[in-house]
């Protein structure tokens, strides 16, 4: 695992989204987002995705 796959593995944890679970669901969205995330610092990420990461993380909800 890469260091900007790690980093970005967290920070799904920290907004409550099981990166596992989005990953084998849905590995292109998964794949865009990580090359994002890698573009971006995690508040421009954020502020760009705000909308969709609500909907990602009803579906892929860490518990």
């Amino acid at each position: 695992m890469s260091v900007l796959s790690a980093a970005f593995a967290e920070y799904l944890r920290q907004k409550k989204i099981d990166p596992d679970a989005f990953r084998a669901a849905d590995p292109e969205r998964y794949a865009e987002w990580e090359r994002l995330f890698g573009q971006f610092s995690p508040e421009s990420f954020t502020s760009q995705k705000k909308f969709l990461m609500n909907s990602t993380r009803r579906l892929y909800l860490l518990r």
